[in-house]
Protein backbone atom coordinates (compact mmCIF):
# COMPACT_ATOMS: atom_id res chain seq x y z
CA UNK A 1 0.00 0.00 0.00
CA UNK A 2 1.82 3.48 -1.09
CA UNK A 3 1.84 5.45 2.04
CA UNK A 4 1.48 9.62 2.34
CA UNK A 5 5.29 10.36 1.39
CA UNK A 6 5.34 7.76 -1.79
CA UNK A 7 1.96 9.78 -3.17
CA UNK A 8 3.54 12.90 -2.28
CA UNK A 9 6.46 12.23 -4.39
CA UNK A 10 5.07 10.62 -7.34
CA UNK A 11 2.95 14.43 -7.42
CA UNK A 12 5.82 16.57 -7.21
CA UNK A 13 7.24 14.75 -10.16
CA UNK A 14 5.09 16.44 -12.46
CA UNK A 15 3.39 19.12 -10.53
CA UNK A 16 5.39 21.29 -8.45
CA UNK A 17 2.75 23.77 -7.85
CA UNK A 18 0.67 21.23 -5.21
CA UNK A 19 0.57 22.10 -1.82
CA UNK A 20 1.53 18.49 -0.09
CA UNK A 21 -0.12 20.04 3.02
CA UNK A 22 -3.59 19.10 1.54
CA UNK A 23 -3.05 15.60 0.54
CA UNK A 24 -1.70 14.95 3.52
CA UNK A 25 -4.64 16.36 5.11
CA UNK A 26 -6.46 14.25 2.77
CA UNK A 27 -4.53 10.96 3.62
CA UNK A 28 -4.63 11.35 7.34
CA UNK A 29 -8.64 12.25 7.03
CA UNK A 30 -9.36 9.38 4.98
CA UNK A 31 -7.28 6.89 7.33
CA UNK A 32 -9.08 8.24 10.26
CA UNK A 33 -12.57 7.59 8.23
CA UNK A 34 -12.31 4.55 7.29
CA UNK A 35 -9.97 2.44 10.02
CA UNK A 36 -12.31 0.24 11.60
CA UNK A 37 -13.41 -1.01 7.81
CA UNK A 38 -12.61 -3.82 5.61
CA UNK A 39 -12.26 -4.89 1.80
CA UNK A 40 -13.80 -7.84 0.87
CA UNK A 41 -10.44 -9.79 0.20
CA UNK A 42 -10.00 -8.93 4.15
CA UNK A 43 -7.52 -5.78 4.22
CA UNK A 44 -7.81 -2.44 5.35
CA UNK A 45 -10.61 -0.60 3.48
CA UNK A 46 -7.91 2.66 3.56
CA UNK A 47 -5.94 0.59 0.54
CA UNK A 48 -8.88 1.07 -2.31
CA UNK A 49 -8.88 5.16 -2.05
CA UNK A 50 -5.21 5.32 -1.59
CA UNK A 51 -5.07 2.78 -4.60
CA UNK A 52 -7.39 5.12 -6.57
CA UNK A 53 -5.42 8.32 -5.65
CA UNK A 54 -2.20 6.64 -7.16
CA UNK A 55 -3.88 6.00 -10.45
CA UNK A 56 -4.89 9.35 -10.72
CA UNK A 57 -0.62 10.45 -10.13
CA UNK A 58 -0.67 8.05 -12.95
CA UNK A 59 -2.73 10.06 -14.87
CA UNK A 60 -0.89 13.19 -14.07
CA UNK A 61 -3.41 14.52 -12.21
CA UNK A 62 -4.04 17.87 -10.33
CA UNK A 63 -4.07 17.57 -6.37
CA UNK A 64 -7.91 18.65 -6.18
CA UNK A 65 -8.77 15.12 -8.44
CA UNK A 66 -6.31 13.17 -6.48
CA UNK A 67 -7.19 14.38 -2.96
CA UNK A 68 -11.02 14.04 -3.96
CA UNK A 69 -9.39 9.93 -5.21
CA UNK A 70 -8.42 10.10 -1.28
CA UNK A 71 -11.69 10.92 -0.08
CA UNK A 72 -14.11 9.01 -2.42
CA UNK A 73 -15.64 7.07 -0.59
CA UNK A 74 -15.65 9.03 3.12
CA UNK A 75 -19.48 10.74 2.36
CA UNK A 76 -20.92 7.37 1.22
CA UNK A 77 -19.25 5.15 3.83
CA UNK A 78 -18.50 6.97 6.96
CA UNK A 79 -19.47 9.67 8.86
CA UNK A 80 -18.11 12.35 7.39
CA UNK A 81 -20.42 14.59 5.44
CA UNK A 82 -20.50 17.33 2.33
CA UNK A 83 -20.11 20.40 5.02
CA UNK A 84 -17.81 18.57 6.49
CA UNK A 85 -15.49 17.88 3.31
CA UNK A 86 -16.14 21.54 2.28
CA UNK A 87 -15.32 22.85 6.04
CA UNK A 88 -11.86 20.72 5.91
CA UNK A 89 -10.69 20.86 1.59
CA UNK A 90 -12.60 23.67 0.27
CA UNK A 91 -16.01 23.83 -1.99
CA UNK A 92 -13.88 22.23 -5.15
CA UNK A 93 -13.07 19.14 -3.73
CA UNK A 94 -16.42 18.89 -1.76
CA UNK A 95 -18.33 19.11 -5.17
CA UNK A 96 -16.24 16.62 -6.91
CA UNK A 97 -16.64 14.27 -3.32
CA UNK A 98 -20.37 14.90 -4.12
CA UNK A 99 -20.40 14.03 -8.03
CA UNK A 100 -18.74 11.06 -7.19
CA UNK A 101 -20.45 9.59 -4.23
CA UNK A 102 -23.96 10.22 -6.34
CA UNK A 103 -22.49 7.90 -8.96
CA UNK A 104 -21.45 5.39 -6.70
CA UNK A 105 -25.28 5.45 -5.28
CA UNK A 106 -26.84 4.90 -8.23
CA UNK A 107 -24.44 1.60 -9.10
CA UNK A 108 -25.68 0.32 -5.77
CA UNK A 109 -29.04 0.63 -6.83
CA UNK A 110 -28.49 -0.51 -10.28
CA UNK A 111 -30.87 -3.32 -11.63
CA UNK A 112 -31.79 -3.93 -15.90
CA UNK A 113 -34.29 -1.51 -15.42
CA UNK A 114 -33.05 1.09 -14.15
CA UNK A 115 -29.58 0.72 -15.67
CA UNK A 116 -30.25 3.66 -18.36
CA UNK A 117 -31.52 5.88 -15.66
CA UNK A 118 -28.49 5.29 -14.28
CA UNK A 119 -26.28 6.26 -16.72
CA UNK A 120 -28.64 9.53 -17.67
CA UNK A 121 -27.44 10.53 -14.35
CA UNK A 122 -23.78 9.97 -14.47
CA UNK A 123 -23.72 11.78 -17.61
CA UNK A 124 -25.85 14.56 -16.33
CA UNK A 125 -22.81 14.75 -13.29
CA UNK A 126 -20.00 13.86 -15.19
CA UNK A 127 -21.12 17.17 -17.30
CA UNK A 128 -20.55 19.32 -14.79
CA UNK A 129 -17.03 18.45 -14.22
CA UNK A 130 -15.22 15.77 -16.37
CA UNK A 131 -13.04 15.13 -13.15
CA UNK A 132 -15.73 13.41 -11.38
CA UNK A 133 -15.40 10.83 -14.38
CA UNK A 134 -11.80 10.02 -13.81
CA UNK A 135 -11.89 9.66 -10.79
CA UNK A 136 -15.13 7.39 -11.05
CA UNK A 137 -13.15 5.74 -13.78
CA UNK A 138 -10.09 4.95 -11.38
CA UNK A 139 -11.98 3.71 -8.75
CA UNK A 140 -13.86 1.17 -11.28
CA UNK A 141 -10.33 0.29 -12.41
CA UNK A 142 -9.39 -0.62 -8.70
CA UNK A 143 -12.82 -2.24 -8.07
CA UNK A 144 -12.34 -4.56 -11.41
CA UNK A 145 -8.85 -5.25 -10.44
CA UNK A 146 -9.90 -6.61 -6.88
CA UNK A 147 -13.07 -8.40 -7.92
CA UNK A 148 -12.03 -11.92 -7.71
CA UNK A 149 -12.63 -11.21 -4.15
CA UNK A 150 -16.27 -10.12 -4.52
CA UNK A 151 -18.05 -13.56 -2.97
CA UNK A 152 -21.42 -12.79 -4.70
CA UNK A 153 -21.56 -13.85 -8.21
CA UNK A 154 -24.44 -12.06 -9.37
CA UNK A 155 -22.52 -8.97 -8.22
CA UNK A 156 -19.06 -9.54 -10.38
CA UNK A 157 -21.24 -10.51 -13.20
CA UNK A 158 -23.75 -7.53 -12.94
CA UNK A 159 -20.21 -5.43 -12.40
CA UNK A 160 -18.31 -6.70 -15.57
CA UNK A 161 -21.25 -6.03 -17.93
CA UNK A 162 -21.63 -2.61 -16.37
CA UNK A 163 -17.81 -2.27 -16.85
CA UNK A 164 -17.81 -3.46 -20.64
CA UNK A 165 -20.75 -1.35 -21.68
CA UNK A 166 -20.44 1.85 -19.84
CA UNK A 167 -17.14 2.60 -18.30
CA UNK A 168 -14.54 0.98 -20.90
CA UNK A 169 -16.30 2.77 -24.09
CA UNK A 170 -16.77 6.00 -21.25
CA UNK A 171 -12.79 5.41 -21.28
CA UNK A 172 -12.19 5.15 -24.63
CA UNK A 173 -14.40 8.49 -25.58
CA UNK A 174 -11.66 9.78 -23.19
CA UNK A 175 -9.00 8.69 -24.89
CA UNK A 176 -7.82 6.59 -22.58
CA UNK A 177 -6.84 3.66 -24.20
CA UNK A 178 -4.46 1.71 -21.51
CA UNK A 179 -7.73 2.10 -19.04
CA UNK A 180 -10.02 1.36 -21.45
CA UNK A 181 -7.85 -1.64 -22.97
CA UNK A 182 -7.75 -3.15 -18.66
CA UNK A 183 -11.45 -2.34 -18.11
CA UNK A 184 -12.78 -4.83 -20.63
CA UNK A 185 -9.88 -7.20 -20.33
CA UNK A 186 -10.81 -7.74 -16.20
CA UNK A 187 -14.84 -7.55 -17.67
CA UNK A 188 -13.60 -10.49 -20.03
CA UNK A 189 -12.30 -12.49 -17.14
CA UNK A 190 -15.73 -12.22 -15.71
CA UNK A 191 -17.88 -13.14 -18.26
CA UNK A 192 -15.92 -15.19 -20.31
CA UNK A 193 -13.39 -16.80 -18.35
CA UNK A 194 -13.17 -19.85 -20.30
CA UNK A 195 -12.71 -18.44 -23.68
CA UNK A 196 -9.94 -16.32 -22.01
CA UNK A 197 -7.98 -18.68 -19.83
CA UNK A 198 -7.65 -20.57 -23.23
CA UNK A 199 -6.57 -18.03 -24.99
CA UNK A 200 -3.70 -17.17 -22.08
CA UNK A 201 -2.84 -21.15 -22.23
CA UNK A 202 -2.30 -20.97 -25.61
CA UNK A 203 0.11 -17.78 -25.35
CA UNK A 204 2.09 -19.37 -22.68
CA UNK A 205 2.74 -22.27 -24.82
CA UNK A 206 4.12 -19.84 -27.80
CA UNK A 207 5.44 -17.34 -25.44
CA UNK A 208 9.78 -17.60 -26.15
CA UNK A 209 9.06 -17.88 -29.25
CA UNK A 210 7.10 -14.63 -29.42
CA UNK A 211 9.08 -12.82 -27.16
CA UNK A 212 12.40 -13.38 -29.98
CA UNK A 213 9.73 -12.28 -32.71
CA UNK A 214 8.69 -9.30 -30.53
CA UNK A 215 12.74 -8.74 -30.07
CA UNK A 216 14.14 -9.51 -33.82
CA UNK A 217 11.32 -7.20 -34.96
CA UNK A 218 12.00 -4.11 -33.14
CA UNK A 219 15.23 -4.46 -33.48
CA UNK A 220 15.01 -5.07 -37.87
CA UNK A 221 12.71 -2.11 -37.46
CA UNK A 222 15.21 0.19 -35.85
CA UNK A 223 17.78 -0.60 -37.98
CA UNK A 224 15.77 0.33 -40.98
CA UNK A 225 14.92 3.41 -39.87
CA UNK A 226 18.17 4.45 -38.38
CA UNK A 227 19.77 3.63 -41.78
CA UNK A 228 17.36 6.24 -43.36
CA UNK A 229 18.38 8.64 -40.50
CA UNK A 230 14.80 8.68 -38.48
CA UNK A 231 15.57 8.97 -34.82
CA UNK A 232 12.54 6.53 -33.05
CA UNK A 233 11.72 4.41 -30.25
CA UNK A 234 10.31 1.38 -30.99
CA UNK A 235 8.43 -0.95 -28.61
CA UNK A 236 6.49 -4.35 -29.51
CA UNK A 237 3.46 -5.60 -27.25
CA UNK A 238 1.08 -8.34 -27.26
CA UNK A 239 -2.57 -7.88 -27.45
CA UNK A 240 -4.75 -7.91 -24.34
CA UNK A 241 -6.86 -11.84 -24.43
CA UNK A 242 -10.08 -9.37 -25.00
CA UNK A 243 -8.96 -8.11 -27.86
CA UNK A 244 -7.32 -11.15 -29.34
CA UNK A 245 -10.77 -12.95 -28.68
CA UNK A 246 -12.88 -9.58 -30.29
CA UNK A 247 -10.78 -10.26 -33.39
CA UNK A 248 -11.50 -13.73 -33.75
CA UNK A 249 -15.21 -13.25 -33.20
CA UNK A 250 -14.47 -10.60 -36.00
CA UNK A 251 -12.81 -12.22 -38.50
CA UNK A 252 -14.24 -16.30 -37.80
CA UNK A 253 -10.97 -17.34 -37.01
CA UNK A 254 -9.08 -19.52 -34.74
CA UNK A 255 -6.16 -18.35 -32.25
CA UNK A 256 -3.88 -19.98 -34.53
CA UNK A 257 -5.55 -18.39 -38.09
CA UNK A 258 -4.62 -14.94 -35.99
CA UNK A 259 -0.82 -13.36 -37.03
CA UNK A 260 -1.04 -10.54 -35.52
CA UNK A 261 -1.27 -10.60 -32.23
CA UNK A 262 1.44 -9.00 -31.62
CA UNK A 263 1.48 -4.84 -32.48
CA UNK A 264 4.46 -2.66 -32.58
CA UNK A 265 4.83 1.24 -31.85
CA UNK A 266 7.15 3.63 -33.41
CA UNK A 267 7.73 7.13 -31.76
CA UNK A 268 9.24 9.95 -33.84
CA UNK A 269 10.16 12.92 -33.03
CA UNK A 270 7.58 14.98 -35.36
CA UNK A 271 4.39 14.62 -37.78
CA UNK A 272 7.11 14.93 -40.91
CA UNK A 273 9.09 11.81 -39.34
CA UNK A 274 5.57 10.09 -38.85
CA UNK A 275 4.53 10.32 -42.61
CA UNK A 276 8.54 9.30 -43.92
CA UNK A 277 8.90 6.32 -41.47
CA UNK A 278 5.41 5.18 -43.32
CA UNK A 279 6.70 5.57 -46.15
CA UNK A 280 10.01 3.88 -45.01
CA UNK A 281 8.16 0.72 -44.35
CA UNK A 282 6.05 0.55 -47.00
CA UNK A 283 8.98 0.89 -49.75
CA UNK A 284 10.76 -1.93 -47.73
CA UNK A 285 7.63 -4.74 -47.07
CA UNK A 286 4.64 -5.35 -48.68
CA UNK A 287 1.54 -3.32 -47.15
CA UNK A 288 -1.79 -5.16 -46.29
CA UNK A 289 -4.19 -3.65 -48.01
CA UNK A 290 -7.27 -2.13 -46.39
CA UNK A 291 -5.12 -1.76 -43.19
CA UNK A 292 -4.40 1.77 -43.47
CA UNK A 293 -5.65 5.22 -41.62
CA UNK A 294 -4.57 8.09 -40.83
CA UNK A 295 -6.02 9.49 -37.12
CA UNK A 296 -3.45 12.10 -38.19
CA UNK A 297 -5.02 14.40 -41.06
CA UNK A 298 -8.55 12.69 -39.83
CA UNK A 299 -8.80 11.58 -35.69
CA UNK A 300 -10.99 9.94 -34.09
CA UNK A 301 -14.04 11.48 -32.47
CA UNK A 302 -11.72 11.51 -28.91
CA UNK A 303 -9.12 13.59 -30.91
CA UNK A 304 -6.70 9.81 -31.04
CA UNK A 305 -3.85 10.90 -33.61
CA UNK A 306 -1.61 8.33 -35.08
CA UNK A 307 -1.41 6.24 -38.30
CA UNK A 308 -2.30 3.07 -38.54
CA UNK A 309 -0.44 0.33 -40.95
CA UNK A 310 0.23 -3.55 -41.14
CA UNK A 311 2.27 -4.86 -43.39
CA UNK A 312 4.30 -8.48 -44.41
CA UNK A 313 7.36 -7.22 -42.24
CA UNK A 314 10.47 -8.65 -40.98
CA UNK A 315 11.08 -12.63 -40.69
CA UNK A 316 7.33 -12.66 -42.85
CA UNK A 317 5.39 -12.04 -40.47
CA UNK A 318 2.30 -10.16 -40.36
CA UNK A 319 2.23 -7.17 -38.30
CA UNK A 320 0.50 -3.98 -37.21
CA UNK A 321 2.26 -0.78 -36.63
CA UNK A 322 1.35 2.41 -35.25
CA UNK A 323 2.68 5.59 -35.83
CA UNK A 324 2.94 8.49 -33.41
CA UNK A 325 5.06 11.56 -32.08
CA UNK A 326 5.16 11.77 -28.20
CA UNK A 327 2.49 14.01 -27.55
CA UNK A 328 0.28 12.09 -30.09
CA UNK A 329 1.49 8.78 -27.76
CA UNK A 330 1.12 10.92 -24.35
CA UNK A 331 -2.59 11.57 -25.54
CA UNK A 332 -3.04 8.20 -26.31
CA UNK A 333 -2.09 6.31 -23.07
CA UNK A 334 -3.26 9.26 -20.92
CA UNK A 335 -6.41 10.57 -23.11
CA UNK A 336 -7.69 14.06 -21.85
CA UNK A 337 -5.72 14.01 -18.88
CA UNK A 338 -3.00 14.70 -20.90
CA UNK A 339 -4.19 18.13 -21.36
CA UNK A 340 -3.53 18.75 -17.72
CA UNK A 341 -0.09 21.47 -17.70
CA UNK A 342 1.62 22.82 -15.02
CA UNK A 343 3.67 25.56 -16.16
CA UNK A 344 2.57 28.76 -14.51
CA UNK A 345 -0.21 27.08 -12.08
CA UNK A 346 -1.73 23.99 -11.23
CA UNK A 347 -4.85 25.80 -12.26
CA UNK A 348 -6.46 23.55 -15.27
CA UNK A 349 -8.29 25.65 -17.81
CA UNK A 350 -11.30 23.89 -18.77
CA UNK A 351 -11.14 22.59 -22.12
CA UNK A 352 -13.86 23.40 -24.87
CA UNK A 353 -16.78 22.03 -25.20
CA UNK A 354 -15.23 20.81 -28.67
CA UNK A 355 -12.98 18.00 -26.80
CA UNK A 356 -16.22 16.77 -25.54
CA UNK A 357 -18.58 16.68 -28.36
CA UNK A 358 -19.52 13.35 -27.43
CA UNK A 359 -20.44 14.39 -23.91
CA UNK A 360 -22.24 17.38 -24.72
CA UNK A 361 -24.47 15.16 -27.54
CA UNK A 362 -25.38 13.00 -25.01
CA UNK A 363 -26.10 15.81 -22.93
CA UNK A 364 -28.53 17.48 -25.83
CA UNK A 365 -30.04 13.58 -26.16
CA UNK A 366 -30.84 13.17 -22.42
CA UNK A 367 -32.48 17.41 -22.07
CA UNK A 368 -34.88 16.58 -24.88
CA UNK A 369 -36.44 14.53 -22.55
CA UNK A 370 -36.44 11.27 -24.31
CA UNK A 371 -36.38 7.58 -22.94
CA UNK A 372 -33.42 6.67 -20.80
CA UNK A 373 -33.17 2.99 -22.83
CA UNK A 374 -32.87 5.28 -26.28
CA UNK A 375 -30.13 7.23 -24.82
CA UNK A 376 -28.16 4.27 -23.52
CA UNK A 377 -28.77 2.20 -26.78
CA UNK A 378 -27.54 4.94 -28.50
CA UNK A 379 -24.10 5.09 -26.46
CA UNK A 380 -23.75 1.49 -26.88
CA UNK A 381 -24.19 1.37 -30.40
CA UNK A 382 -21.76 4.43 -30.83
CA UNK A 383 -19.13 4.64 -28.47
CA UNK A 384 -16.78 2.21 -30.51
CA UNK A 385 -17.82 3.47 -33.63
CA UNK A 386 -15.52 4.52 -36.50
CA UNK A 387 -16.42 8.51 -38.11
CA UNK A 388 -17.08 10.02 -41.68
CA UNK A 389 -16.09 13.72 -42.19
CA UNK A 390 -18.39 15.74 -44.05
CA UNK A 391 -18.81 19.22 -45.22
CA UNK A 392 -21.23 21.63 -45.50
CA UNK A 393 -21.33 24.39 -48.55
CA UNK A 394 -19.34 26.85 -46.63
CA UNK A 395 -16.21 24.40 -45.62
CA UNK A 396 -17.55 23.60 -41.83
CA UNK A 397 -16.35 20.10 -41.04
CA UNK A 398 -19.08 17.86 -39.96
CA UNK A 399 -18.40 14.66 -37.69
CA UNK A 400 -20.46 11.42 -37.86
CA UNK A 401 -20.71 7.82 -37.13
CA UNK A 402 -19.84 5.61 -39.63
CA UNK A 403 -23.10 4.97 -41.69
CA UNK A 404 -24.61 8.38 -41.12
CA UNK A 405 -27.04 9.98 -43.35
CA UNK A 406 -27.86 13.24 -44.59
CA UNK A 407 -30.57 13.06 -41.53
CA UNK A 408 -27.64 12.89 -39.27
CA UNK A 409 -26.10 15.57 -40.85
CA UNK A 410 -29.09 17.78 -41.06
CA UNK A 411 -29.34 17.60 -37.02
CA UNK A 412 -25.90 17.72 -36.57
CA UNK A 413 -25.81 21.30 -38.20
CA UNK A 414 -29.63 22.70 -36.30
CA UNK A 415 -32.63 20.83 -34.86
CA UNK A 416 -34.33 23.28 -36.92
CA UNK A 417 -32.72 22.47 -40.38
CA UNK A 418 -33.51 18.46 -39.56
CA UNK A 419 -37.05 19.15 -38.53
CA UNK A 420 -37.70 21.00 -42.05
CA UNK A 421 -34.85 18.96 -44.22
CA UNK A 422 -37.50 17.93 -47.74
CA UNK A 423 -34.51 16.61 -49.80
CA UNK A 424 -30.75 17.46 -50.11
CA UNK A 425 -27.87 17.26 -52.52
CA UNK A 426 -24.35 15.52 -51.95
CA UNK A 427 -21.49 16.75 -54.36
CA UNK A 428 -23.98 18.35 -56.30
CA UNK A 429 -26.29 15.66 -57.22
CA UNK A 430 -29.45 15.06 -55.70
CA UNK A 431 -29.75 12.22 -53.11
CA UNK A 432 -32.17 10.75 -50.94
CA UNK A 433 -32.24 11.74 -47.19
CA UNK A 434 -31.47 8.10 -46.30
CA UNK A 435 -28.39 7.91 -48.65
CA UNK A 436 -25.19 6.71 -46.46
CA UNK A 437 -22.09 9.26 -46.66
CA UNK A 438 -18.72 8.93 -47.14
CA UNK A 439 -15.52 10.53 -45.95
CA UNK A 440 -15.28 13.50 -47.58
CA UNK A 441 -18.71 14.10 -49.18
CA UNK A 442 -20.41 18.01 -49.27
CA UNK A 443 -24.20 17.50 -48.17
CA UNK A 444 -26.83 20.82 -49.35
CA UNK A 445 -29.66 19.95 -47.03
CA UNK A 446 -33.21 21.35 -48.60
CA UNK A 447 -35.96 23.09 -46.22
CA UNK A 448 -39.48 23.52 -45.90
CA UNK A 449 -41.45 25.50 -43.00
CA UNK A 450 -44.37 23.21 -44.18
CA UNK A 451 -43.11 20.00 -43.55
CA UNK A 452 -42.40 17.70 -40.35
CA UNK A 453 -40.04 15.43 -39.68
CA UNK A 454 -41.00 11.57 -40.32
CA UNK A 455 -41.40 8.51 -38.43
CA UNK A 456 -39.57 6.42 -41.19
CA UNK A 457 -36.02 8.50 -40.61
CA UNK A 458 -35.53 6.91 -37.24
CA UNK A 459 -34.50 3.74 -39.00
CA UNK A 460 -31.93 5.82 -41.10
CA UNK A 461 -30.65 7.89 -38.53
CA UNK A 462 -27.44 6.88 -36.48
CA UNK A 463 -26.85 9.69 -34.35
CA UNK A 464 -28.70 9.75 -30.92
CA UNK A 465 -29.51 13.73 -31.46
CA UNK A 466 -31.22 12.81 -34.85
CA UNK A 467 -33.25 9.92 -33.02
CA UNK A 468 -33.80 11.93 -30.16
CA UNK A 469 -35.16 15.13 -32.15
CA UNK A 470 -37.61 13.03 -34.35
CA UNK A 471 -38.80 10.99 -31.32
CA UNK A 472 -39.14 14.75 -29.48
CA UNK A 473 -40.73 15.96 -32.65
CA UNK A 474 -43.74 13.41 -32.42
CA UNK A 475 -44.46 12.47 -28.85
CA UNK A 476 -45.38 16.58 -28.85
CA UNK A 477 -47.81 15.57 -31.58
CA UNK A 478 -48.95 13.03 -29.53
CA UNK A 479 -49.65 14.59 -26.32
CA UNK A 480 -51.19 17.63 -28.62
CA UNK A 481 -54.03 14.88 -29.93
CA UNK A 482 -54.36 13.04 -26.87
CA UNK A 483 -55.00 16.55 -25.18
CA UNK A 484 -57.66 16.93 -27.75
CA UNK A 485 -59.33 13.74 -27.28
CA UNK A 486 -58.96 13.56 -23.45
CA UNK A 487 -61.65 13.36 -21.29
CA UNK A 488 -62.22 15.64 -17.80
CA UNK A 489 -64.30 14.75 -15.20
CA UNK A 490 -66.49 17.24 -13.36
CA UNK A 491 -69.64 17.13 -10.79
CA UNK A 492 -72.29 19.16 -10.90
CA UNK A 493 -74.57 19.70 -8.03
CA UNK A 494 -78.18 20.37 -9.54
CA UNK A 495 -81.56 21.45 -7.35
CA UNK A 496 -84.52 20.03 -9.40
CA UNK A 497 -88.26 21.25 -8.12
CA UNK A 498 -91.05 18.77 -7.27
CA UNK A 499 -91.99 18.37 -10.98
CA UNK A 500 -92.52 15.37 -13.35
CA UNK A 501 -90.01 14.90 -16.01
CA UNK A 502 -87.50 17.15 -14.36
CA UNK A 503 -84.72 14.78 -13.97
CA UNK A 504 -84.51 13.25 -17.30
CA UNK A 505 -85.18 16.50 -18.94
CA UNK A 506 -81.46 17.58 -17.38
CA UNK A 507 -80.26 13.86 -18.28
CA UNK A 508 -81.12 14.23 -21.76
CA UNK A 509 -79.29 18.22 -21.53
CA UNK A 510 -76.30 16.64 -20.27
CA UNK A 511 -76.29 13.67 -22.95
CA UNK A 512 -76.93 16.43 -26.06
CA UNK A 513 -73.75 18.58 -24.40
CA UNK A 514 -71.72 15.50 -25.39
CA UNK A 515 -70.91 14.68 -21.32
CA UNK A 516 -71.55 11.08 -19.86
CA UNK A 517 -73.17 10.63 -16.35
CA UNK A 518 -71.04 8.31 -14.54
CA UNK A 519 -72.96 8.40 -11.34
CA UNK A 520 -76.33 9.66 -9.83
CA UNK A 521 -76.46 10.58 -5.87
CA UNK A 522 -79.50 12.36 -4.17
CA UNK A 523 -77.72 13.80 -1.34
CA UNK A 524 -80.67 16.25 -0.23
CA UNK A 525 -84.44 16.53 0.17
CA UNK A 526 -85.93 19.78 0.90
CA UNK A 527 -89.95 20.90 0.64
CA UNK A 528 -89.68 21.79 -2.76
CA UNK A 529 -86.55 20.09 -4.17
CA UNK A 530 -84.28 17.44 -4.70
CA UNK A 531 -80.62 18.25 -4.86
CA UNK A 532 -78.90 15.50 -7.43
CA UNK A 533 -74.92 15.36 -7.70
CA UNK A 534 -74.25 14.37 -10.99
CA UNK A 535 -70.69 12.93 -11.74
CA UNK A 536 -69.90 13.90 -15.50
CA UNK A 537 -67.01 12.60 -17.83
CA UNK A 538 -66.93 16.14 -20.29
CA UNK A 539 -65.43 15.66 -23.53
CA UNK A 540 -64.73 19.14 -24.52
CA UNK A 541 -64.70 22.41 -22.92
CA UNK A 542 -66.84 24.13 -25.21
CA UNK A 543 -70.30 21.74 -24.91
CA UNK A 544 -69.51 21.92 -20.93
CA UNK A 545 -70.33 25.70 -21.15
CA UNK A 546 -72.71 25.43 -23.42
CA UNK A 547 -74.65 22.69 -21.01
CA UNK A 548 -73.92 25.57 -18.26
CA UNK A 549 -75.62 28.13 -20.33
CA UNK A 550 -78.71 25.88 -20.66
CA UNK A 551 -78.93 25.27 -17.02
CA UNK A 552 -78.87 28.62 -16.58
CA UNK A 553 -81.52 29.57 -18.75
CA UNK A 554 -83.84 26.63 -17.49
CA UNK A 555 -83.64 28.82 -14.07
CA UNK A 556 -81.93 26.14 -11.78
CA UNK A 557 -79.95 26.26 -8.80
CA UNK A 558 -76.67 24.36 -9.71
CA UNK A 559 -72.90 24.62 -8.77
CA UNK A 560 -70.03 23.32 -10.35
CA UNK A 561 -67.97 21.46 -7.90
CA UNK A 562 -64.11 20.38 -8.59
CA UNK A 563 -62.82 17.42 -9.09
CA UNK A 564 -61.18 15.94 -6.07
CA UNK A 565 -57.93 15.01 -7.33
CA UNK A 566 -57.90 19.20 -8.21
CA UNK A 567 -56.09 18.18 -11.43
CA UNK A 568 -58.31 19.59 -14.00
CA UNK A 569 -57.67 23.24 -14.63
CA UNK A 570 -59.82 23.77 -17.31
CA UNK A 571 -62.67 23.74 -14.49
CA UNK A 572 -61.38 26.63 -12.86
CA UNK A 573 -61.57 28.36 -16.38
CA UNK A 574 -65.06 27.67 -16.50
CA UNK A 575 -65.99 29.26 -12.69
CA UNK A 576 -63.90 32.05 -13.39
CA UNK A 577 -65.78 32.82 -17.02
CA UNK A 578 -68.73 32.91 -14.86
CA UNK A 579 -67.68 34.77 -11.96
CA UNK A 580 -66.77 37.63 -15.10
CA UNK A 581 -70.32 37.08 -16.28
Amino acid sequence: MLNNEDLIKKVRSYNRFFNPDTLTKAYNFALSAHKNQKRDEGIPYISHPIAVANILTELKLDSATITTGLLHDTVEDTKATYNTVKNEFGKEVADLVDGVTKISALEEKAVESSKAENFRKLILATSKDIRVLLVKLADRLHNMRTIKYVKDENKKIRKAKETMEIYAPLADRMGMNRIRDELEDLSFSILNSDARNLILNRLSVIKNKRDDIIKNVSDELKKLLETNKIEAEITGREKTPFSIWRKMQNKRISLEQLTDIVGFRVIVKNINDCYITLGVFHNEYSAIPGKFKDYISTPKINQYKSIHTSIIGPMKKRIEIQIRTKPMHEFAERGIASHWKYKSSEKFSELSWKEYDWLRDLVEIIETGGSPEHYFEFTKLQMFQDNVFCFTPKGAVIKLPRDATPIDFAYAVHTKIGDTAIGCEINGRSSPLQSKLKNGDMIKIDTSKKVSPSLHWLSSSKTGKARASIRKHWQGKLQENNSKNKEYSSTLSIDLPHKPGILGKVSTLIGLNDANIANIELTKKGKDYLQFMFDLQIKDLKNFTNLISQLKQEDLKFKVIRHKKKKYAFIQRVLKNFKRN
